[in-house]
């Protein structure tokens, strides 16, 4: 899924790859906090999030798998929590900034293998997910 931005890219890298503890005082409705095992930043560090998704508190924690700095690129594979313990055998979140006209448009991937063919779509985690980068390109347009 994507959505246009008028933030710059630099801001979304950033905020995904250093900073996402302080998305939390952006959508603090949806992301409760989070808490970093590594350098924050660094590719094999790991971060605990603690939300709120479809009404439920969840918990999980994902390790930064890949970045790329050009592509304004942060790869997260699940390794913790509901996604890949009672949804998903395995689940990636992939997202980068892409050029569109005069402005921007944040692409967001999910790559995941269902436990099995009755295991929906991650459709509500995609709504989340496409929710924190619309209110964080509200938060950044606004100042």
């Amino acid at each position: 899924m994507y959505v246009d931005i008028t933030s710059h890219g630099d801001i979304f890298h950033e905020m995904f790859r250093h900073r996402p503890h302080d998305l939390a005082l952006i959508s603090p409705d949806i992301l409760h906090g989070c808490e970093f095992d590594g350098q924050a930043g660094a590719v094999g560090s790991s971060i605990f999030f603690e939300y709120t998704r479809d009404g439920k508190k969840l918990t999980a924690k994902a390790m930064l798998e890949e970045v790329d700095e050009k592509n304004h690129k942060v790869v997260y594979k699940v390794t913790e929590g509901d996604l890949v313990e009672e949804l998903y055998k395995s689940f990636k979140i992939i997202f980068h900034v892409e050029p569109k006209g005069d402005g921007q448009l944040a692409i967001w991937t999910l790559e995941f293998e269902k436990m099995n063919t009755n295991m929906p779509y991650p459709t509500s985690f995609m709504d989340y997910v496409l929710k924190i980068t619309r209110d964080l390109d509200a938060h950044n347009t606004s100042q």
